[in-house]
């Protein structure tokens, strides 16, 4: 019986999860295995590998050929450096211990390249997470003093508009008091004007009866004085007439 070892997908779509699996070539991809042997998750990074090695190497010695994707997850995992190491313990080259220090001196070279591996991608996440942060900062950052200039010039338009209305009411203000100023002096002028006229012509009318008044007191008195004349004249008068009489 021809033997694979190939992978089994499971997994929902778009996160695929394999069992690595020893099954009868003739028998479909999903269908039924003869043994399970290990599992490989491509999802995380690295990628999860767990592997039975000893029942790896066991099927590659009974004649199992490995898909490409399984031959690289067992010679990822060491299965084909030991299987060649127990190929070299069957020749006589070195014994079973020799083979197991070798493989376990593999396996601690690889852990190390897989931890430094872990770590670099740990640190490139990190880095790429603070470089996204720190992007993220200074887009909001942007967005900040972009709303701050947009707030300020409102605030400057606004205090643009106020002022201009202030001045414009000022203005009017002024304009209003000019105006009104202006009919106040005309009016305080016409009252004033016919103030004068009236005190002149009350004046003249004053005069004018001080006048007639001391015409009627000259008349009063020339009227006074002539009558003090006739009667100083009258006995004169009758005195010449009395000697004439006399006489005769």
């Amino acid at each position: 019986m021809s033997v694979k070892i190939r992978l089994q997908r499971h997994g929902k779509k778009g996160k695929p999860f394999f069992h690595i699996v020893v099954a009868d070539a003739r028998a479909k991809r999903d269908g039924r295995f003869i043994e399970k042997i290990g599992t490989y998750n491509p999802i995380t990074n690295p990628a999860t590998i767990e592997l039975n090695v000893d029942a790896a190497v066991k099927w590659l010695n009974n004649g199992a050929q490995p898909t490409d994707t399984a031959r690289a997850i067992l010679s990822y995992k060491g299965a084909l450096y030991k299987k060649h190491l127990m190929g070299g313990v069957a020749k006589g080259a070195f014994d079973e211990a020799e083979a197991e220090k070798r493989f376990g001196a593999w396996l601690e070279t690889k852990e190390k390249q897989v931890s430094g591996k872990t770590d670099d991608l740990a640190k490139s996440k990190a880095d790429a997470k603070k470089a996204a942060l720190e992007a993220e900062a200074k887009v909001n950052q942007a967005r900040i003093d972009a709303a701050a200039k947009v707030e300020a010039d409102a605030k400057a338009e606004a205090e643009a508009k106020l002022a201009e209305e202030k001045a414009a009411a000022d203005a009017k203000a002024a304009e209003e008091k000019a105006a009104e100023d202006a009919k106040n002096a005309e009016a305080t002028e016409e009252t004033t004007e016919k103030s004068v006229v009236e005190n002149v012509a009350e004046t003249i009318g004053g005069a004018a009866a001080a006048v007639a008044g001391a015409v009627d007191s000259v008349k009063e008195t020339v009227a006074n004085v002539t009558e003090k004349i006739a009667d100083a004249v009258a006995p004169k008068k009758e005195d010449g007439e009395a000697a004439d009489e006399a006489k005769a």
